[in-house]
């Protein structure tokens, strides 16, 4: 079991080496594969040995070998907030299928919360990509979220885990559209930029309707006090731009985590009262 978790960290980290080239390259219309990774400021090659997650980072000192600069600090913090993610994955499903379906969902949310933090842009290339991905996987997920028992419309008719990966799609997608239509109707601003809803329609795919509400909950609620705290400590405006993309994601891992057990509480409260 402990070599298990052991291999999941390992696996983790690696990916989140991967992830911090997307949440660089991306944005910048760049490749993903070539060339090599390298040095953002003097653009020197990194070698194998200097491109251990984590470990190369600290026995580098947190600089460049080539040109002295600082190596930013998102670059571990990515690799071992996917290691832990992995980890608590495995801890949850163990090792089947939802959770590496999981940990796809993980990958995706966690290079798009730090660009969203960074460039405030969602990519397409991920937000849709990734809602083609999870309505195609939806078949393995777990029941927890997909709710898939037999099928619908008779004999041999869709898997009802297909039906909910669409219906988390409408959902999650079409509520922030509304929600973000009718502000620019009423304020006559941009309240919410529309790659949020592309990014929860991903999520409803992978997560179905029910908890892609619950991520916009939880996302919301966040977004309130930790948006409105650094609003108020920094002096900005009002009208400056939230990283909602960002308060999304981590609350779409969040959920992953403890959202049927967190909906559960909730509905027997609700039922209770």
């Amino acid at each position: 079991m402990s070599f298990e978790y052991a291999y999941v960290a390992c696996v983790g980290l690696i990916i989140g080496s991967f992830l911090n080239v997307c949440i660089h390259r991306i944005p910048r219309g760049e490749s993903v594969i070539s060339p090599r990774s390298r040095c953002p400021q003097c653009s020197r090659p990194v070698r194998a040995i200097e491109n251990v997650p984590v470990l190369s980072y600290l026995l580098l000192g947190g600089k460049c070998r080539g040109c002295g600069q600082p190596i930013g600090w998102i670059y571990p913090l990515v690799e071992i907030l996917t290691g832990v993610g992995f980890v608590l994955l495995l801890y949850r499903f163990g090792l089947s299928t939802p959770f590496f379906v999981n940990a796809v969902l993980f990958s995706l949310l966690i290079a798009l919360a730090f660009i969203d933090l960074f460039e405030r842009i969602l990519p397409n290339v991920m937000t849709l990509g990734g809602t083609v991905v999870g309505l195609l996987l939806a078949g393995l997920q777990s029941e927890v979220f997909l709710k898939g028992a037999g099928s619908v419309w008779g004999e041999g008719g869709i898997p009802s885990n297909y039906v909910n990966s669409l219906l988390g799609i409408l959902f999650g997608g079409g509520f922030l559209w509304a929600v973000a239509a009718l502000y620019l109707r009423i304020r006559r601003i941009e309240g919410m930029g529309f790659g949020d809803v592309k990014m929860m329609a991903m999520v409803g795919a992978f997560l179905g309707w029910q908890f892609a509400w619950l991520t916009i909950l939880f996302g919301s609620l966040v977004g309130a006090i930790v948006g409105g705290f650094y609003i108020y400590l920094s002096k900005q405006g009002r009208r400056y731009e939230l990283p909602f993309g960002t308060f999304l994601a981590f609350a779409g891992m969040a959920v992953v985590l403890v959202g049927p057990e967190a909906l559960d509480w909730y509905l027997n409260r609700l039922g209770g009262s």
